[in-house]
């Protein structure tokens, strides 16, 4: 199938081209906007009792709402308030209400604290209509300017935080983190690319294929969004452009190593090509067919969240797998040997003596490098027991010295620690109004829960048939303590202690992440197992073996558990973090099991075509790290560095996203693929390959003489034998050189 792709590609260049052009404009053209949301709400099913507390609170109070906004007034010196500085924040407040600024509806002043450490402005703003809608967040920005100029010049400091201004934080920190990710990837790509090949030519070639396809991968996932109501992360993008360079660069690799490598046996240019193709279809299709069954399993999730990134990158996966089968080959067959242009270092073949010597230890030793490999996996294995989540987005998606993340630190130093994000308990009458007792007593019942410092008079439905208690906790809203109070006291007594005949929900973004904990258990439990069974056929496929793709399998767990250990050890152990973002594992588990399971393949698939030649399990091990590893190293170096460059976008989030997913495709590289795998299939042997006959040559054949047979492969290896036949060269001389 392969052969026949690769011989329609290079031979018709233009046309390829052209449909690849058409494709994508027809595409960016009938696409709709591809829109993204950080309200974390969007992601929970209907189900959970804090969306189900949400749709009543919207319903029954359609104009009333918690501040969009609080203004954070303190002492630039740290000192207590004065009553001068009291009548300047009460005098600045009547300023701001007075310019009028647009959407912004009420400024409520609150009495200073106890200890007069701050004093806070309550602002409501005009309510947002949709994900997109940036109606607040302008709010913000013409709030913060008018605040600047009237703070200057007195003893105060002042600053915006709240719900609106951490999503105008957010997105500013994720514009300029796209910035900062889109230059790194380009660069470090251009620059690896060059000291692998020295060519500009080659090395500019993944940038404007995937370049000239991202229009088109985005215009898919914005189809998809829209046909299926899925809600997108604002992180996704982030996350998306690095996937689609790192995963499409790696498969451009793969094709663009095979095709030096034929060239390199005499094949002409477009033969040459043809072969890559043929040589490295099926491989890099099974490698993609993995990642992209892994993202897929993610629809199986219950946050919508994950259901909208599994969909996105298993598109962009897809679109970079056919771009390297079809766009890349035809272009490649235009440009010839120019490709590699002004290098000529394409026409040797290089001594490879680093990876020839690893090859032959491993050769000589698998059981030493079964058991080293494996023994650094299992050590930072062991630390990803102690791992901790966190739920703290808000300060997480944006830096630290965000005006929303230093001023609510401001305003915890003296104001109940949940003020920025009050919890809200809803009671509704099953027929009649509420009582003034039963909300008298229903609030002094909340207010006695532990963790709870303060419970506000209720607001009252139009028919007095609802009413809402705004519940602020003694905890930061996200910490575990917080989670605590409302998982277990708060509801528990908010239930139990609901008059006769009503019934209680306890909602706000404090119930919001106690229902993601539940629903992350949940999907841990049925995604991860899915992923794990489809990958395993797809490798059983691949390999025609029972035996392999466990073995792989657990390879693959060890190094999921190797980097999650390894995130636990620098983030909590080194730098003192409370925690780790509490979507790490799934979204490292998906890559890393993902993308590193595209290294095995690569590795295990050269190893099946030792064993096919006819090689010994040991002498096959070794000639699959002298030939596959630089192939594997390059590739996890780009890929790895493409995840690491996530680092310098300057929020905790994407810093560990960046530093777990890097680490985990370098372990996945280069101790699972060029080591673990290759030492554990030499010390099985020919049983790796049952019930098929991988490692079986035919009767009569030596070593290193290929095993001939029905397959995909056999039109290739006829054309290659004629060829090298007409050089005068042997079988077994061609088998030696590693193809």
């Amino acid at each position: 199938m392969f052969a026949r792709l690769g011989a329609v590609v290079v031979h018709n260049p233009w046309k390829v081209i052209g449909l690849w052009m058409l494709l994508t404009i027809a595409v960016v053209v009938s696409a709709p906007e591809l829109k993204s949301t950080t309200d974390q709400s969007a992601f929970l099913p209907s189900h959970y009792e804090s969306i189900q507390a949400l749709e009543v609170q919207q319903e029954s109070f359609p104009q009333s709402s918690a501040p969009a906004a609080i203004i954070v007034f303190a002492r630039a010196d740290g000192a207590p308030l004065t009553a001068g500085d009291s009548a300047s924040v009460a005098s600045i407040g009547t300023e701001l209400l007075g310019a009028r600024i647009a959407d912004v509806t009420v400024i409520q002043p609150v009495p200073p604290s106890e200890n007069r450490l701050v004093q806070i402005f309550a602002v409501e703003m005009t309510k947002v209509t949709s994900p997109s809608d940036a109606t607040q967040r302008d709010a913000v920005k013409a709030l913060r300017a008018e605040l600047k100029q009237r703070v200057a010049g007195t003893e105060l400091k002042a600053g915006i935080t709240g719900q609106a201004a951490q999503s105008l934080d957010q997105q500013e920190s994720s514009e300029k983190g796209m910035v900062i990710i889109g230059v790194a990837t380009i660069v470090l790509i251009l620059v690896l690319l060059l000291v692998i090949f020295r060519s500009p030519v080659i090395a500019l070639l993944p940038i404007l294929v995937i370049g000239a396809i991202s229009s088109m991968v985005n215009g898919l996932i914005a189809m998809v969004a829209k046909a299926f109501n899925l809600q997108i992360d604002a992180s996704v993008n982030a996350i998306l452009l690095v996937v689609l360079f790192g995963v499409g660069t790696d498969y451009i690799l793969f094709l663009m190593f095979r095709y030096r490598e034929r060239l390199r046996a005499g094949e002409d240019p477009k033969t040459a090509m043809v072969s890559a193709v043929t040589r490295v279809g099926e491989a890099i299709t099974s490698a993609a067919g993995a990642v992209i069954i892994a993202f897929m399993a993610l629809i199986l999730s219950t946050l919508g969240m994950f259901r909208a990134l599994g969909p996105a990158l298993a598109i962009a996966v897809a679109v970079a797998l056919v771009a390297g089968l079809t766009l890349v080959p035809a272009v490649v067959s235009l440009l010839g040997t120019k490709v590699f242009w002004p290098s000529k270092a394409w026409r040797t073949e290089p001594k490879g003596a680093r990876f020839a010597a690893a090859g032959n230890a491993l050769g000589r030793r698998p059981g030493v490098f079964a058991v080293i490999s494996g023994g650094v996996l299992i050590a930072l294995g062991v630390f990803a027991f102690g791992f901790h989540p966190t739920f703290d987005l808000g300060s997480s998606s944006t830096s630290q010295a965000s005006e929303s993340v230093v001023y609510s630190k401001e305003l915890v130093k003296d104001m109940p620690a949940g003020t920025t994000q009050p919890s809200d308990v809803l009671l509704r009458s099953g027929g009649g109004e509420l009582t003034d007792e039963q909300l008298n007593t229903y609030r002094s019942a909340l207010g006695a829960v532990p963790g709870v410092g303060q419970v506000a008079e209720p607001k009252l439905s139009a028919d007095k048939t609802i009413a809402d208690f705004v519940v602020t906790l003694t905890d930061v809203p996200e910490s575990d303590a917080a989670l605590d109070t409302v998982e277990g006291p708060l509801r528990d007594v908010a239930h139990s202690a609901a008059p006769v005949g009503t019934t209680a929900a306890v909602g706000g973004m404090t119930s919001v992440f106690v229902d993601f904990q539940d629903a992350m258990a949940r999907d841990y439990a049925i995604v991860f197992p899915v992923a794990a069974v489809l990958i395993m056929i797809v490798l059983g496929l691949l390999l025609r073996s029972l035996v392999a793709p466990w073995y792989l399998m657990a390879s693959v767990f060890l190094g999921f558990a190797a980097t999650l250990g390894a995130a636990v050890l620098v983030f909590q152990h080194i730098q003192g973090e409370s925690g780790l973002m509490f979507t790490l594992p799934v979204i490292m588990y998906l890559f890393v099991v993902a993308l590193g399971t595209d290294y095995n393949i690569l590795m295990v698939a050269r190893l099946r075509e030792e064993a096919h030649a006819g090689n010994e399990p040991k002498h096959a091990a070794a000639l699959a790290v002298r030939h596959t590893g630089p192939t594997i190293a390059a590739a996890g170096v780009i890929l790895a560095g493409t995840f690491a460059s996530m680092m310098l976008a300057g929020n905790n989030a994407l810093s560990q996203m960046g530093f777990a997913i890097s680490v985990g495709i370098g372990i996945a590289a280069f101790v699972m693929a060029m080591f673990f795998t290759p030492a554990l299939t030499a010390m099985i042997g020919h049983k790796a390959w049952w019930p098929g006959r991988g490692g079986h040559r035919v009767d009569g054949a030596g070593p290193g003489v290929p095993r001939w047979g029905k397959s995909d492969d056999f039109a290739y290896f006829h054309d290659a034998e004629q060829t090298l036949a007409a050089k005068g060269e042997s079988r077994r001389e061609w088998s030696n050189t590693g193809d």
